[in-house]
């Protein structure tokens, strides 16, 4: 019976309809699931009571967060908070935040808001991060799919609910306010937000309600790497005819291939490995081209704000409105001290190498007269987007109700990039590639002949040149008007008790633009003003044996003295106008049908869903060449059936087994369809640069989907569960790679290029078991009484076919793979311990082992893929109840201070960067009226 009978809990009913209980629980539901007892209390026990409550009820396998209270979600940002739900692993650290989540190992995840699909500009989904963690309700994490659900994302799908006005008895305000001090950056940042919600009686039995909710975070930054370059292959101190002693050996010598880079495993390492040089086997080492080590600051801001409004005429309808906005504004600034180790040509230092035992790789080595660059780079970027929904339900009679919304939204990017280098050549550097740990080191050297100069001092404005600048910008933009349409319908069919059906239409369009020039000046920076350069200081916390300073263009002056370097680059006005590169429109229409069912088999319930759901796209594409403005245009169709069902035993009242099938799709990101080449030249001296370009013929990757999961819950507030699952995934996107020559139309003569572009040319796998455990056990001494323990294991095993190309781009074999970003191993533990109404702490571990986390550019001599070292981090956060109005909170990320890091493939002897990311320490207060 769907007719409003009590007001307050239809509406709730009728206005959540994309959330769990109206979208996947049955209306009419087994005697089974009304008799789950909903245990209400506070604190960090009431957040994981609700979200198993909502595990329970549902027949798809879902993992929630739900908030402590109005307000407070348990940390800084919806990723870090997600980071300790089963299955699910977060990573790409920087920035004083995490910032990408993927689920059992996968990155490609639809994002929802109150089950409103949501997108940042011309991207496929919204940066979640970009959502602050104050204006959230609940947060669900589908790991299968019921036809209802939107079809793309084969990891899964993130549904982020928000307060509404019906959600409370009368009026409510909650203002809360945060500090929190980056210990790195050496700066307290404000985190604010407000809720106003309130609902009146109106005559006739009437009710309107109304809510706003906003939030302004702010956060000061400072990320510091270091890095050893990409390998390279040298010879030894006995070469080959018309080579020097350890000069680097170029892809071709005298017309004949020796080498070709970019390969899977890289060049081979043992020692006395040969490379076929003028017709004989000759001898080589692998050496790193360079050094480097970036010292990122920055500042970022993102505001937001929700509102609801809701309006219940009569008990046979409602109606909404809901905005949300949210913004994003960063300003960085990255100080980049870049030394080229890879000269041969100063005779005095060629004898100081030291190999790593039983390679032929070099571990140290001393050279003279290095060329050197610092770069000041400052990027800003901005974000504003729109989502605004209008809808209804509806209950014409006691066992039909239709839902339907109108939904537009808007999403901008702007970015903005300015940078200038200062050349220079060291007297000579020693350095040590792996100087303990994963680390570099290196130390520069004096000319004991030059007495007015200390060559060893990066900060002497004497030893620098002004050299190139860049200036860049780019905007994308996207917009949707979204239809959507849905009913259930209470049956009496026997098995059959809910039918569900419904469609959604929707128009995306997506458009990209960009601009870019560059210039030389070599200029001596003595004849600028001062303020053009700045020193970066104490560097690297000391942590490892390099310059901890040295001089940098200051991006801040050059931005705020743009027009004047731009006259003195005379750089064209027509070069520096945006230019569109593409826009593209996409609709979507898609209809499903599903139908619930329950029956009783040996006296216990057994129900699930059945459904299936068709979706049809055509996407029309028009692309602009970014150089000659050569427009062309591509068109494509696709349509998929999509079949889903779930079983749901109740093996006893505590005990439930379940099943689930289901396939998915991932559409290919608007800018991997645009047929445009960009080609970016040679900024390191390699030899060749790299280019880049999409494929308007690429389809949508496909995913069959199978769980099983058995959950025990033993206790209130308790239970123990484990999921087996697989993944099998046809076409997925990877890089065909070739080299090419192509002349720009500015260029005197054609350049060598490594062309990458994606084809849905791999296929994968990927299985594996997820345990969980929420556990507060009773009949503690009183002292003990409220502690608690919530931990989860995943293991995964992922395989994915790799084609492996020639020079030209012919395909000669395969390589198996582990996936991008799948870790084999991960686990988190969390001790919660509260008094009701008192205080509450909790004190979070997560870790995950190594993982492939993408693959270098094709240009070099080391193994392709960039492997990430194990990660971990530990939380605190701890709550007082001052009195039932107010609280404050203090809380703390990366305890122990962590190093990220990552290899090529081998970690003891192809380590690539160290990071250091700040902790932090936070301070705040929420008051409740």
């Amino acid at each position: 019976m769907f007719k409003r009978t009590h007001l307050a809990s239809a509406i709730v009913f009728a206005l959540t309809s994309q959330s769990l209980y109206a979208q996947e629980a049955n209306a009419s539901d087994t005697q089974e699931e009304k008799s789950v007892e909903v245990i209400e209390v506070s604190g960090i026990r009431g957040s994981l009571n609700k979200a198993l409550n909502v595990k329970r009820q549902n027949f798809q396998i879902v993992d929630a967060i739900v908030a402590e209270d109005i307000g407070k979600f348990p940390d800084n940002n919806l990723v870090e908070a997600m980071q300790r739900i089963t299955g699910v692993q977060v990573t790409d650290r920087g920035a004083g935040e995490v910032s990408t989540v993927s689920i059992r190992g996968l990155t490609d995840v639809t994002t929802t808001v109150n089950g409103r699909n949501i997108f940042t500009s011309s991207g496929r989904s919204i940066a979640l991060a970009d959502i602050p963690a104050s204006l959230l309700k609940q947060v669900d994490v589908y790991k299968t799919r019921s036809a209802k659900l939107i079809e793309t994302g084969i990891a899964g799908q993130i549904d982020i609910k928000t307060q509404r006005p019906f959600d409370f008895d009368g009026a409510k305000a909650v203002i809360a306010a945060r500090g929190i001090y980056q210990e790195q950056a050496d700066k307290t940042d404000p985190n604010l937000s407000m809720l106003l919600s309130n609902r009146w009686e109106l005559s006739g039995g009437a009710e309107f309600g109304a809510l706003v909710n906003i939030s302004y975070a702010e956060t000061n930054y400072r990320d510091q790497s270091i890095t050893a370059g990409a390998m390279f292959p040298f010879m030894t101190d006995n070469p080959a005819d018309g080579f020097m002693p350890y000069q680097q050996i170029a892809t071709t010598v005298n017309g004949s291939s020796v080498w070709q880079p970019g390969t899977e495993d890289g060049l081979p390492f043992a020692s006395g490995s040969t490379l076929p040089v003028n017709g004989e086997d000759v001898e080589y080492l692998l050496s790193r081209d360079a050094l480097f080590h970036s010292d990122f600051t920055g500042k970022r801001e993102r505001p937001a704000a929700n509102i609801s409004l809701q309006f219940a005429p009569n008990a046979e309808s409602d109606y909404f409105f809901e905005a949300f906005y949210n913004g994003y504004r960063n300003e960085s600034f990255n100080s980049l001290m870049f030394h080229f180790v890879n000269n041969h040509n100063a005779l005095d230092f060629r004898d100081d190498v030291v190999l790593f035992e039983g390679t032929n790789i070099i571990k140290e080595r001393t050279i003279g007269n290095n060329a050197m660059f610092s770069s000041g780079d400052l990027s800003t970027g901005k974000t504003d987007g729109y989502l605004y929904a209008l809808g209804g339900n509806w209950y014409p009679t006691d066992d039909l109700a239709l839902h339907a919304e109108l939904i537009y939204q808007k999403s901008k990017f702007e970015s903005e990039f300015l940078a200038m280098r200062f050349n220079g050549t060291g007297y000579g550097i020693a350095v040590d590639f792996n100087d303990g740990g994963g680390v570099p080191g290196y130390t520069m050297l004096d000319n004991p002949d030059t007495e007015d100069i200390d060559e060893s001092d990066l900060t002497d404005s004497r030893q620098w040149t002004v050299a190139e600048l860049y200036d860049n910008g780019g905007y994308s933009e996207g917009d949707a008007t979204t239809f959507k349409i849905d009913g259930d319908y209470q049956t009496d069919l026997g098995w059959i008790e809910t039918v569900y059906f419904g469609a959604r239409y929707d128009v995306r369009t997506a458009e990209e633009g960009v601009r870019g020039v560059d210039g030389y000046c070599g200029c001596s920076l003595d004849g600028f003003d001062e303020d053009l350069y700045t020193i970066t200081r104490d560097f690297y916390d000391g942590r490892a044996n390099i310059a901890t300073e040295w001089a940098v263009a200051d991006g801040h002056y050059l931005m705020a003295n743009r027009a004047s370097f731009r006259d003195l680059y005379e750089f064209p006005d027509a070069e520096l106008a945006l230019q569109k590169t593409f826009d593209v429109e996409e609709k979507t229409a898609a209809a499903y049908l599903q139908a619930s069912y329950s029956t009783n088999i040996a006296g216990h319930a057994l129900g699930g869903e059945i459904g299936l759901r068709y979706v049809k796209v055509d996407t029309d594409m028009h692309f602009i060449e970014e150089d000659t403005r050569i427009e062309s245009d591509a068109d494509a169709s696709t349509n998929s059936l999509l079949p889903s069902f779930t079983v749901r035993y109740n093996i006893t009242d505590d005990l439930m087994f379940r099943i689930a099938y289901g396939e998915t799709l991932r559409r290919p990101a608007f800018s991997q369809l645009n047929s445009n080449i960009t080609y970016v030249e040679d900024v390191t001296n390699i030899g060749y640069g790299t280019a880049s370009g999409g494929n308007p013929n690429l389809k949508p990757t496909e995913s069959k989907n199978y769980d099983v999961a058995l959950e025990w819950y033993f206790a209130d507030s308790s239970s123990f569960y484990v999921t087996w699952f697989k993944r099998e995934i046809e076409g997925l996107i990877v890089d065909f790679r070739n080299r090419i020559s192509y002349q720009a139309p500015d260029a005197d003569e054609p350049y060598d290029y490594i062309l990458s572009q994606p084809d849905n040319a791999s296929n994968g796998k990927l299985d594996g078991v997820e345990v969980g455990l929420v556990y507060f056990p009773s009949n503690l001494p009183e002292w003990l009484d409220g502690i608690g323990i919530q931990a989860s294991y995943t293991m995964l095993d992922s395989t994915q076919d790799i084609p492996v190309t020639d020079e030209v781009g012919n395909v000669t074999g395969y390589d198996t793979t582990p996936m991008f970003g799948v870790s084999d191993s991960s686990y988190s533990v969390v001790l919660a311990y509260e008094k009701e109404d008192w205080f509450s702490a909790r004190l979070s571990y997560v870790w995950r082992e190594d993982f492939l986390a993408n693959y270098e550019a094709a240009l070099f001599a080391n193994p392709l893929g960039v492997y990430r070292k194990p990660e971990e981090s530990m939380d605190f956060q701890f709550s007082y109840h001052v009195n039932d109005n107010l609280m404050v909170t203090f809380d703390a990320t990366n305890l122990t201070d962590e190093y990220f890091q990552s290899y090529y493939e081998y970690p003891n002897t192809h380590n690539f960067g160290s990071a250091i990311y700040s902790r932090t320490f936070a301070l705040g207060a929420r008051y409740t009226f």
